[in-house]
């Protein structure tokens, strides 16, 4: 076993089970340093909450705080990365609303708006434009809810001719990706959406292994 602060060999242990080290003299659990292993390992897997709950044994709640503290990270490091960018290749708006929701227009402002930009060498970056619900009062006071839908539905015809026509296109390669990843997740808050968007742009940028390596060196980092 190595330090998962400092990578020396030179540790020893307590008498309450947790390693020291005798280099940097930092504590740790291998107990709970292997559970965020496995945890951490499910995540990258691509399993909702429950079905890591389900896998593990671990509480639902556990799992939900580790997944949304994986997001969090995830979210800050592709903020640096973007940051740090090259070149932008190109940008396009998407609009997202669950297949369920988009025949029946009292939804409509459920909708989600977010920019996506290909950048440097095919990595995808997303931001998240103003919640379309901020504009519904206008909407409604004007009467102009039905125009809006008419024209979200002339969006999403004009986005499936889209799709067919520029499937080499990376954005909207990850819009497909982005559709069928989110289904898998039930009942997301609105607050938590931003998060589950960033998360889904992090598989599309790294596969498990680099997801699962760069999640390993900022969370066990902060273990005690």
């Amino acid at each position: 076993m190595k330090c998962i602060y400092c990578s020396s060999l030179n540790l020893y242990k307590l008498k309450n089970g947790h390693i020291k080290c005798a280099k940097c003299k930092r504590k740790f659990s291998p107990l709970k340093v292997e559970r965020e292993k496995k945890i951490i390992a499910l995540f990258c897997k691509g399993l909702n909450t429950l079905q890591a709950s389900e896998v593990s044994g671990y509480s639902y709640i556990t799992i939900h705080k580790k997944f949304m503290n994986y997001r969090y990270k995830i979210v800050s490091y592709e903020d640096e990365k973007f940051e740090k960018k090259r070149k932008i290749n190109e940008y396009d708006e998407y609009i997202y609303l669950e297949k369920k929701k988009r025949k029946d227009k009292k939804y409509i402002f459920d909708a989600k708006n977010f920019l996506t930009f290909d950048y440097d060498n095919g990595k995808i970056y997303n931001m998240l434009l103003p919640e379309l619900s901020r504009f519904k009062d206008n909407f409604l006071r004007d009467n102009l809810d039905n125009t809006y839908y008419k024209e979200f539905l002339k969006y999403l015809k004009w986005h499936r001719v889209s799709n067919l026509k520029k499937q080499e296109n990376n954005i909207v390669k990850f819009w497909n990706f982005f559709e069928n990843q989110i289904i898998k997740y039930k009942g997301i808050k609105e607050e938590n959406f931003f998060f589950y968007l960033k998360e889904i742009e992090f598989r599309y940028n790294y596969n498990n292994l680099e997801c699962n390596n760069f999640l390993i060196r900022s969370i066990l980092k902060i273990l005690h």
